[in-house]
């Protein structure tokens, strides 16, 4: 592993101050030293700017942005277009990582060229505690379910080729549409086997309000953008039972496969009555037709 790799820390902070210094404290304490912190305000109208500033001004290495609140997308594109790493760790402002997290991934993106994202383990804290239960990666689940937690690294280039996270997602789930948008073509994630992020539970997250309000929204927006991989992955759309899309699905596709089946069934039969009837009038027509004839010779 060189140590000349740069890795960014991207934080969009949103009325978040309070957090603020918390959460980059546990950067700074990384093991891995070659580093920068791209703070981006979102339009907060707590706080946030003073702390920001302070922090830019104690450390060379952190940098601060302002822009109008456009949601964490948006935050996180502005970020990174000013960050200078070539490796790319997108943080919330109110969550922390371990000492050695970015150390055992950015040995993993170096070492393996193939590999697209690299997490980790993760525990909950705040208002919820334990462990965070995620399932094992895989694309087939993926397209159901958000697997990976914002907090990944992943190289600068990769975000550029698929053009960034969808500002237009600015209702939430916008990690689940970038990790869809990078991997469906192919790439290896990694999850380290390690706990390594740290996530908070507040209850006016927007994490907690995306899955009552957001989600309806997101399984619309998907079926249109990544149709073509969800309905190779699905055999159809996107349903608001997830995890039964295939199922449901392959059920629907059936009925209609039989539906369809007995209509052009009940038409052919239809038709073959029509023409055999035809057929009938048209005999019975000759019959009438030779021996009205065979009586005007006789």
């Amino acid at each position: 592993m060189s140590s000349k790799v740069v890795v960014s820390v991207i934080m969009p902070c949103f009325n978040q101050g309070c957090f603020l210094k918390e959460s980059v404290t546990s950067v700074l304490n990384s093991s891995y030293k070659n580093l920068e912190i791209i703070l981006v305000n979102d339009g907060s109208t707590d706080k946030t700017e003073e702390i920001s500033l302070q922090l830019e001004k104690e450390f060379p290495f952190i940098h601060y942005f302002y822009q109008e609140n456009k949601g964490p997308s948006a935050a996180r594109n502005l970020g990174i277009l000013n960050s200078v790493g070539s490796i790319i760790l997108p943080l919330d402002s109110d969550d922390l990582i371990s000492e050695d997290y970015i150390a055992e991934a950015v040995k993993i993106l170096e070492s393996k060229p193939n590999v697209k994202v690299v997490y980790c383990e993760a525990e909950k804290f705040g208002d919820r505690v334990g462990k965070w239960n995620l399932p094992e990666f895989s694309l087939n689940k993926l397209v159901r379910r958000n697997l990976i937690f914002t907090t990944a690294l992943y190289r600068k280039s990769d975000w550029a080729e698929i053009g960034g996270y969808d500002e237009k997602m600015t209702w939430s789930l916008e990690d689940w549409d970038f990790w869809l948008s990078m991997l469906k073509n192919g790439g290896e994630v990694v999850r380290l086997p390690k706990i390594g992020f740290y996530y908070r539970i507040r209850q006016n997250t927007r994490t907690e309000n995306a899955r009552n309000e957001g989600l309806a929204l997101t399984i619309a927006y998907f079926n249109i953008k990544h149709k073509d991989f969800i309905y190779k992955k699905l055999g159809g759309p996107l349903r608001r039972r997830k995890k039964m899309s295939k199922i449901i699905n392959f059920v629907t596709g059936t009925t209609l496969s039989i539906i369809i089946t007995r209509h052009f069934s009940r038409n052919i039969l239809r038709s073959k009555k029509i023409s055999a009837l035809s057929e009938n009038q048209c005999t019975v027509g000759k019959s009438l037709a030779f021996s009205d004839n065979a009586e005007f010779i006789i």
